[in-house]
């Protein structure tokens, strides 16, 4: 499980540390790919797969299927950390997700995402008096 905030700054060469508690669960492999609230998802290779082997196995009609294997698999990228921690942000994805030079990784359960910091600290605002209503409302059940 990810838990946790962490601020890094990247360099000109478009790396970033990667934070050192969760780097023995990347050293083989890092999928970073875009995710719908304009950040980056980054997973372990098992949880990428986990969710390669859920889309293949779902009950979505051959079409839907397809759109969604060319938006989610041809947008990822893989990748491994140097040997100073680091990875690399493809230019694409930085620009799709509107990552300046200050970054946050914000960890997600089972993967991470990294935002734009002033795009992070507008969406954690919003997102915690949402999900205060959230857990009241499965609490009703």
């Amino acid at each position: 499980m990810f838990l946790g905030e962490f601020e890094y700054r990247i360099d000109d060469k478009g790396r970033m540390p990667f934070p050192t508690r969760f780097r023995p669960y990347f050293k083989d492999s890092i999928i970073i790919a875009p995710s719908p609230e304009k950040c980056l998802a980054v997973y372990t290779l098992p949880e990428w797969k986990k969710l390669a082997d859920s889309l293949t196995s779902s009950s979505l009609p051959p079409s839907k299927l397809r759109k969604i294997n060319r938006a989610l698999f041809a947008t990822a990228f893989h990748t491994n950390m140097d040997a100073q921690g680091r990875i690399s942000l493809p230019a694409a994805l930085r620009q799709y997700a509107g990552i300046g030079e200050d970054v946050i990784i914000a960890g997600a359960n089972s993967y991470l995402e990294l935002w734009d910091k002033a795009h992070w600290n507008t969406e954690k605002n919003a997102d915690l008096g949402e999900t205060w209503q959230i857990i009241e409302s499965l609490e009703r059940r």
